[in-house]
């Protein structure tokens, strides 16, 4: 005892929290990605899929999809006692892009989820980060099946800017995505200190 505390354990720890979005198209992986790796049970507003959204749902390709995200997935991670990030699950189809402004406020960065057989459907959110200069990361999520491409080929396809970083990944493995998040926080923060280091000179 030292003044009358207790030296036993440490004081608690009050964690950074960050926020991070995981867009993509439609049955890409983002409800995958996000339940992989959340240490809560993530929230899920997803609705089963119906006969009337079949003429603007594609579901080319993901023909076993049988169910679609209309407002967001929430989940969180604990990376370090000190940092916590929060994810945010953006809904695919078209006409719900609306809600994505609202989930993008405050975010730090967002991974870009990428199927090879239907790349065209992530062209949306890459438009999306870069013409709101949101720092992302584009993660392929590596199918069973589906062809497998050199990162150079898939970064010339999506007409990426040098700087993002793409990295192949399973959206159902915990470990893969962890390392995905990481790569955006690193991303994120090395933006951020170049940002900084333009305006003091």
């Amino acid at each position: 005892m030292i003044f009358g505390r207790s030296q036993r354990g440490k004081p608690p720890v009050e964690p950074v929290t960050l926020k991070i979005l995981v867009a993509g198209g439609f049955g890409v992986g983002k409800t995958t990605l996000v339940g992989a790796v959340s240490e809560i049970r993530p929230l899920r507003t997803e609705e089963v899929l119906t006969e009337a959204g079949r003429p603007v749902d594609d579901v080319s390709g993901v023909e076993g999809k049988h169910t679609t995200t209309v407002a967001m997935d929430f989940g969180r991670i604990t990376l370090r006692e000190d940092l916590v990030l929060y994810l945010f699950g953006t809904p695919g189809q078209e006409r719900f892009w609306f809600m994505w402004d609202e989930l993008s406020e405050g975010a730090l960065g967002a991974v870009v989820l990428a199927d090879t057989r239907r790349l065209e459907d992530c062209f949306a959110a890459v438009d999306y980060f870069e013409r709101r200069s949101i720092p992302f990361l584009v993660g392929v999520n590596c199918f069973e099946g589906a062809a497998r491409y050199p990162a150079e080929t898939v970064r010339q396809a999506l007409d990426l800017d040098a700087d993002v970083p793409l990295v192949m990944c399973d959206a159902r493995d915990r470990e893969s995505v962890k390392e995905v998040l990481v790569g955006v926080v690193q991303h994120a923060m090395a933006q951020g200190a170049d940002r900084r280091r333009a305006v003091t000179t």
